[in-house]
């Protein structure tokens, strides 16, 4: 057993050797021994060695964790807490890190893109993995979308996180910049 790990006021436990779900908010169609199966296979496929553990939360909770660690005071979809140990195989099993999504931009994403929000939380948990394997969509060059994308193929999810985030595109449903249908319309005819 490993030292406690708390998800900010969300969670704490003992972290054991194997992968930990915990969810606050329950997901349709997904649960903890499911989730924890993927976590499995994308951290193989993404090359991440070490156990990743996972928080399904709320907003409330999301927005305190991205307000402490991200100093944004807003609700977001997914946060990746690396464990600072990269590549150090320390006592026992190597702990990669963990990450937190929020169940309720997760379902809006869900309806928005028509998938089911089991799908989505994969995708989210993905893209996590994907930050606790070093990778930074901020500042790669598209490195991490590119990977984003062959491993969704690979593990058979719906569009990735980041291409849906591109310059005319909101991943996060609540973000208010989003064009309407009829704005993206009147620009087009504006355009003609």
């Amino acid at each position: 057993m490993g030292p406690p790990v708390c998800f900010g006021p969300m969670a704490c436990y003992v972290r054991g050797i194997s992968t930990v779900v915990i969810f606050h908010k329950k997901v349709e169609g997904l649960s903890e021994q499911s989730l924890e199966k993927f976590v499995s296979r994308a951290r193989k496929a993404a090359g991440l060695g070490g156990t990743v553990d996972v928080v399904i939360t709320g907003n409330s909770a999301m927005r305190t964790l991205n307000l402490r660690f991200r100093g944004k005071n807003k609700a977001t979809d997914v946060l990746s807490f690396p464990s600072g140990q990269a590549g150090a195989e320390g006592r026992g099993t190597f702990f990669a890190g963990e990450i937190a999504i929020s169940a309720e931009i997760a379902a809006e994403n869900s309806m928005r893109f028509g998938h089911p929000i089991a799908a989505e939380v994969k995708i989210l948990t993905l893209h996590g993995i994907l930050h606790l394997a070093g990778m930074d969509h901020e500042r790669d060059n598209g490195v991490m979308s590119r990977k984003e994308a062959s491993l969704r193929k690979l593990l058979r999810l719906p569009a990735n996180l980041i291409q849906r985030a591109g310059p005319d595109a909101s991943f996060n449903a609540r973000n208010p910049k989003t064009p309407t249908k009829k704005a993206v319309l009147v620009k087009r005819r504006g355009q003609a």
